[in-house]
């Protein structure tokens, strides 16, 4: 059994969870994927932009939906090279002459 030193870690340990606005629950899941499920879990709290893509990768495989249209042209405009002004342009030339 726990003493009341091990309780009250418990429950400042708890409490400071549900101050960063982290919640406990259960789930019901199998046993092989008890390891997946505890690591989603933490990469989720940790924040940041890995969290918030894998936030989304899970909320768009679970809901089923197709990426929407426009997602490479709303990648190719979050480049660093955008407004670079990059001179893209080639010398246009007629090429050899070939006897066929």
């Amino acid at each position: 059994m726990s003493n009341s030193a091990q309780k009250r870690a418990i429950e400042n340990y708890r409490s400071r969870l549900t101050e960063r606005g982290i919640a406990r629950f259960e789930i019901q899941a199998f046993d092989a994927d008890r390891d997946l499920l505890r690591t989603l879990a933490r990469k989720l709290t940790e924040g940041g932009p890995e969290a918030g893509q894998l936030r989304r990768a899970v909320r768009q495989a679970v809901a089923g939906e197709s990426p929407k249209a426009g997602g490479i042209l709303a990648a190719l405009r979050r480049s660093p090279l955008v407004g670079a002004d990059l001179d893209l342009s080639r010398p246009r030339e007629e090429g050899r002459k070939v006897d066929l």
